[in-house]
Order: C-alpha cells, then sequence, then structure tokens
C-alpha cells in the first residue's frame, strides 16, 4: 500500500508543477511541460501518459481520501499512533545501519512530516473500513463469540523457561536446547512439589522479564490476550493450583499457578470489545476484505465514474 501510496503522490505533484506557477502555454492554451528536440510535452500529454500508467489508483486515492477526512476527524489519537509508527519505522532503519532520513527522501518524501501525513492518512482509511464492518456485525455474531470466548479475567503466575535456540542452529541443536529447557522447567515443578514457594522460583529462574520481579504475576488474562496452549492451561487449573507439566508455547514452557478468576462480565459491559475482535478477526483472516470492503463504502458513496479507461481498471481492481 505504501509504494502504492508514494507512486501517486509523485504523480500529484508532478500533475500540480505543470499546473502552477509560471508556464509557457501554446496557442491553444495548452500548458508546456517540457521540451526535447522535435517535440512539445504539454500537460495534456503528462496527464494522458500518468493516467494510462496509473490512473486508477490515483483516481481512487483521490475518493478514499475525501471519505477518510470526512468520516474521521484529525485527533491526538490518531497523530500519536502515526507518530509511533514513524518512531519505530525509523528505529529500523537505524538499527540497520540506514539513513532514515535520506531513505524517506529516496522514496520521495520531501520530510518527515510528508511520510507522516500518509500514516495518518492510512489510520484513518483503516477506521473507516472497522467502522464499516463494525455496523454488519449480526447479533448471532455477538452473542456467539460471547458464549465461546468470553471468561472471567484470569490471575496466574508463571515461570517461562526459553530455550536458547538460534536461527543459524541446525535442527538437531534446536530440539537439544528444547529438550534442555523443558528438563529444566520439569525440574522446577521438582521443587514445587518439595514445598518451593513459586515467587521464590519465578524471581529466580523465569526468563519472562516483564512479570519475573512480580513472582510471574500476570492479571486481566482473557482468551485474547495470551497464547492459546497457555489460556487453556489456565482454564484447566482449579485457584492455587499450578501445572504439573511444562505448558509449551512460543516462547517456551511455562510452569502455571493460578491464582484467581473474575466472574464472567454482562455482554453489554463487553459487546464493544466483542465487536473490535470479531472485526479484526475477520480482516485477519480474510486478506480480500479490505478491498472489498471499501468497495462497499464507495458505492455507500454512490461513486460514478465517467473517464471509460479509469472505470475499467477500477472494475477489474475490485474484482
Amino acid at each position: 500500500m505504501k509504494k502504492k501510496l508514494l507512486f501517486t503522490m509523485m504523480c500529484f505533484t508532478l500533475l500540480f508543477t505543470a499546473g502552477c506557477g509560471e508556464v509557457s502555454k501554446l496557442k491553444n492554451g495548452e500548458e508546456v511541460v517540457g521540451k526535447i528536440k522535435g517535440k512539445t510535452i504539454t500537460a495534456n500529454d503528462l496527464y494522458e501518459s500518468l493516467k494510462k500508467q496509473n490512473g486508477t489508483s490515483a483516481f481512487v486515492t483521490l475518493v478514499d481520501t475525501y471519505i477518510a477526512n470526512k468520516e474521521i476527524k484529525d485527533s491526538d489519537a490518531i497523530k500519536k499512533e502515526a507518530q509511533t509508527q514513524l518512531d519505530q519505522l525509523k528505529a529500523q532503519y537505524e538499527s540497520a545501519g540506514q539513513d532514515f532520513n535520506a531513505a524517506l527522501s529516496n522514496a520521495g518524501y520531501k520530510n518527515k512530516d510528508a511520510f507522516l501525513d500518509v500514516l495518518i492518512l492510512d489510520i484513518k482509511k483503516n477506521k473507516v473500513v472497522e467502522n464499516f464492518l463494525k455496523e454488519k456485525v449480526s447479533d448471532d455474531e455477538i452473542h456467539d463469540y460471547y458464549e465461546e470466548n468470553i471468561t472471567g479475567e484470569i490471575t496466574a503466575r508463571h515461570i517461562l523457561i526459553t530455550p536458547n535456540v538460534k536461527d543459524d542452529m541446525s535442527e538437531d541443536d534446536k530440539a537439544k536446547e528444547k529438550k534442555k529447557a523443558k528438563e529444566e522447567a520439569e525440574k522446577l515443578i521438582k521443587k514445587l512439589k518439595d514445598g518451593a514457594k513459586f515467587e521464590d522460583l519465578a524471581k529466580k529462574n523465569s526468563d519472562d522479564e516483564g512479570s519475573k520481579d512480580d513472582g510471574g504475576l500476570i492479571e486481566n488474562i482473557t482468551k485474547d490476550s495470551v497464547v492459546e496452549s497457555f489460556y487453556t492451561a489456565c482454564t484447566k487449573l482449579k485457584d492455587g493450583e499450578y501445572t504439573k507439566e511444562p505448558v509449551e508455547s512460543s516462547y517456551g514452557y511455562h510452569i502455571i499457578l493460578r491464582v484467581s478468576q473474575k466472574e464472567k462480565p454482562k455482554l453489554n459491559d463487553v459487546k464493544d470489545d466483542i465487536i473490535d475482535n470479531i472485526v479484526s478477526k475477520k480482516l485477519n483472516n480474510d486478506s480480500n476484505l479490505y478491498t472489498t470492503t471499501w468497495g462497499d463504502i464507495r458505492k455507500k458513496y454512490k461513486l460514478e465514474i465517467e473517464d471509460s479507461e479509469i472505470k475499467k481498471g477500477y472494475k477489474d481492481s475490485i474484482q
């Protein structure tokens, strides 16, 4: 998407430059963009060329930008989100030893503020799609999600043992490291059986830097907030019980002690969160949904395309 936006911005810049400032004109009034021996290139020539190359994309960007700015107003929250994205990209470039400002310049952006405006527009477009899809979520979908996924929040403690696996290792070496980590977790479970205090073992042994200092404490656990194997293990435990076998996840091996669980919240109290989650999953599971939804949004705004070439290109793109 960023490449399309970049190209569109460059097209607009060229057209804008061609139509502004002090430019020469032909006798028929056409503005002259440039000349070479035997040929005068007019603004109309440039427009027709750009239209054939990327006209549909540029046209759709104009339409979607209007809709996004109409439906989603600028806010401090959106600007902050965009700034966070920019800062993260900048950090990635710098960590790789690359000049972020030079990368922006090479991509056609005048400065960071220009790129920030693109990120802000992207966020707005995403929100337009999300809001449109939220309106389509049915009561049955909400009810089914509530019954299948919503439980009272769980508080637990855990000890994480992460295998010392590296990308350049052979599969055999990776398997050995995983086995070693699992055996270490099993030894800690034996210490628990012998009377060791869970919090003490977590502080001393856990590889989860975010919770180890609190004795492995994790609060407000829901199905969507942790990996599936961790959540499933929590639901099978009673308060005060810990897992008798290490629980494997993508992070390593966990020893989990369930502390408590709240009552299941009422549907009305979590309805908005449920709708957000339903829409998020739909977008994640269907790579075409974003595009097709924008097609529906434009229909809602009664989009009509007069130019035959743009119209054909648009039909092909949404199909």
